[in-house]
């Protein structure tokens, strides 16, 4: 069975910083390429971040360019989501989703390519 949790939302203030993680579970994690993405009430899921299956390619929305960083732990079957400098536009749910790559060095960054999903965590900024 495959699961992929989430854990590290919550409430900060806006300048602040959270991390979230992403553990997988029954998927052969160092084959798969991740990526975080986000829901704001009313809207759609958009990216915010991908990394490769080995770690050496990112990706990056505009919009978090410069305070997001991703970052993963194969031993641990592990994502994150490094957020600093946090907005109020940044309150969303976020996911963490899983894509299966043949290739080390590739990522997605469109939400049809991946295979699997979270079932999210809330982040909510006060401005």
């Amino acid at each position: 069975q495959v699961q992929l949790v989430e854990s590290g939302g919550g409430l900060v203030q806006a300048g602040g910083s959270l991390r979230l993680s992403c553990v997988a579970s029954g998927i052969p994690f160092s084959f798969h390429a991740m990526g975080w993405f986000r829901q704001a009430a009313g809207k759609e899921r958009e990216f915010v971040a991908a990394i490769s299956r080995s770690g050496t390619s990112t990706a990056y929305a505009d919009s978090v360019k410069g305070r997001f960083t991703i970052s993963r732990d194969n031993a641990k079957n592990t994502v994150y989501l490094q957020m600093d400098v946090l907005k109020a536009e940044d309150t969303a749910v976020y996911y963490c989703g899983a894509d299966f790559k043949p290739a080390a060095q590739t990522l997605s960054v469109m939400i049809y390519e991946y295979d699997f999903w979270g079932q999210g965590t809330q982040v909510t900024v006060s401005s």
